[in-house]
């Protein structure tokens, strides 16, 4: 006997079914967490796996908020929950209410114990970072042939700088042999002429699924690389040490393209810039030459034997005019100085006594009396218009102008 039934009538009669076993209910679940994602909405979604299998988990926000600690891919945890179907896509699935730690991953310890090894070893040291071309002529990329990788790399580059040319070593990214094969792609770009810069990369995935980009060998290589290498491995928060191994790390490859090539409007913009500025530039020191130039003519003017010589002829005139205006000044005071001590010399000299009516007695010898024993029997008197010869009566000694006198 057969039934028809639709797609959603069977996928809801396994999920009751599932329900419905008590087997199925209140399960403690082992394993090794994988593909984690904590999404916004607050639900977990990731995988839980052993040796040979794998099962796809679910916990939602309001048993999430009650977790102690972050979950990370390569823990092993413990899960307690049930088994159900999500009858949308068809899909069984464990829905976990509860997660204790179970311990670390296999891979998870050995990323752990190799990166502090390499990381004591000093390959992961600033020091050893390369800086990316400003302007790269070519971009190696190693990667899968086949994958998203190239084509968002190629997609970005072309936009932003259709000159820059892109060399493909396609490579083995997942599995055995994976990270020597991207090893030798980084060594054999690296001798190709004109290229630049390297990105390596691929898509997102689990710890084991990006687990080549963990290896010593792929390590080892990129730092040896002679030419700059960008790391591009899954999304922005898988970390891998090629990570940190390369001189830089882009979130994901489309971002690597964007560190690698830039953009070029924005470096024509830049060029036409700094040519304006090395243009204003050597205006301004043009400018500021001429001004100097003009400068030095004016000093060396002041300084020239011409200007000097003229300069020391038109002081000496100066000098001169002020001297020879000082000298009749001088003489000039000079003369009035003497004709009033000529005039005051006048008046009180014997010509000025005799202009004003007084007369001068010379004795005998010429010599004027000025008492009675200078006079002599004759006398001459000079008057004011002339002299006269007069003889000596007597000679009375006292007041001349009155009182009693003495002959003698």
């Amino acid at each position: 006997m057969s039934w028809t039934l639709t797609v959603t009538d069977l996928n809801e009669y396994v999920r009751r079914s599932l329900a419905g076993d008590p087997m199925l209910q209140d399960v403690i679940l082992r394993g090794e967490i994988s593909n984690f994602k904590w999404h916004v909405s607050g639900h977990l979604y990731f995988s839980l796996k052993d040796e040979q299998s794998r099962i796809q988990c679910v916990m939602f926000r309001q048993h999430a908020e009650r977790l102690r600690f972050t979950p990370a891919d390569g823990m092993r945890v413990e899960l307690r929950g049930s088994v159900s179907l999500y009858t949308a896509a068809g899909s069984y699935q464990f829905y976990a209410q509860g997660m204790t730690r179970d311990g670390l991953g296999e891979l998870y310890i050995r990323f752990e114990e190799l990166k502090k090894r390499l990381l004591a070893e000093g390959l992961f040291d600033v020091s050893l970072k390369k800086p990316l071309p400003v302007l790269p002529r070519m971009v190696g990329v190693v990667t899968s042939g086949t994958g998203a990788v190239i084509h968002d790399i190629a997609r970005v580059a072309g936009r932003r700088n259709p000159g820059v040319q892109l060399v493909l070593r396609a490579a083995k990214v997942q599995g055995e042999g994976a990270a020597e094969d991207v090893a030798a792609g980084i060594a054999e770009l690296s001798r190709v002429p004109g290229v630049d810069v390297i990105i390596i990369g691929r898509g997102g995935g689990s710890l084991e699924d990006l687990w080549a980009f963990n290896e010593e060998t792929l390590v080892r290589a990129i730092v040896a690389c002679p030419v700059p290498v960008i790391s591009a491995v899954g999304h922005e928060t898988d970390v891998t040490l090629a990570d940190f191994a390369a001189d830089v790390r882009a979130a994901t490859p489309s971002a690597a393209a964007e560190l690698a090539v830039q953009q070029r409007d924005a470096l024509l913009s830049l060029l036409g810039e700094l040519e304006a500025r090395l243009f204003r530039a050597g205006l301004d020191q043009w400018t500021a030459g001429q001004q100097r130039v003009m400068a030095l003519e004016k000093r060396l003017a002041l300084v020239h034997p011409l200007t000097r010589a003229r300069d020391c002829a038109a002081r000496r005139t100066l000098l001169e005019t002020r001297l020879t205006a000082c000298a009749e000044a001088a003489i000039s005071d000079r003369r009035a100085r003497l004709l009033a001590l000529s005039d005051k010399l006048s008046a009180l000299g014997p010509r000025g006594a005799l202009a004003r009516g007084y007369l001068v007695a010379l004795n005998d010898r010429g010599e004027a009396a000025a008492s009675l024993d200078e006079v002599t029997e004759e006398m001459t008197l000079l008057l004011r218009d002339g002299r006269a010869r007069v003889r000596t009566l007597s000679r009375e000694r006292g007041e001349p102008f009155g009182g009693e006198a003495e002959i003698v």
